[in-house]
């Protein structure tokens, strides 16, 4: 596996750019794709484990890890950048989103679909995950993170 740690969420397909609030590539808020660099290390963690959580959240509804070992020795036999510190279900994530035309028997890596996806293409299956784990962070921005931002501009026109 290639020795490159992975610094940043960013999957190279930001759509901030454009105006949107949540990146539709890494699913991190505007600002923080935007202050990045300025944040310390207890912030990036905590974006981190916030993306980490929705990810597994999604993941968990659509396949089971049985042999997490099996897909680490996978990954980092085909090079397939993940983080180790991650839930497994996030390695899974990067396997499917890396390697979705490649892979043949997914069982060989130690994860097995839920049945009600198994008839499924893994290319059609990442873009689902895709799609949830982008309104998942849609939501939880909306929830927990534009409020705040709506209040903020009105305290300080007051």
């Amino acid at each position: 596996m290639s020795n490159q740690r992975i610094k940043t969420p960013c999957v190279g397909l930001c759509s901030t750019v454009y105006g949107d609030l949540v990146c539709r590539g890494c699913k991190r808020f505007h600002h923080e794709v935007v202050n990045w660099n300025l944040y310390a290390e207890e912030e990036k963690r905590a974006v981190w484990r916030r993306l980490e959580i929705l990810l597994v959240q999604v993941m968990q509804g659509k396949l089971e890890i049985f042999d997490a070992a099996k897909l680490r020795q996978q990954l980092e036999q085909r090079q397939v950048r993940f983080v180790p510190e991650q839930s497994p279900y996030c390695w899974a994530y990067q396997l499917i989103a890396r390697a979705s035309r490649l892979i043949n028997r997914l069982d060989a890596y130690g994860v097995a679909l839920m049945p009600e996806f198994r008839e499924w293409e893994l290319p059609a299956l990442r873009e689902a995950i895709d799609r949830e784990f982008f309104l998942l962070s849609e939501a939880h921005y909306e929830r927990y993170i534009a409020p705040k931002f709506l209040r903020e501009g009105v305290e300080s026109r007051v």
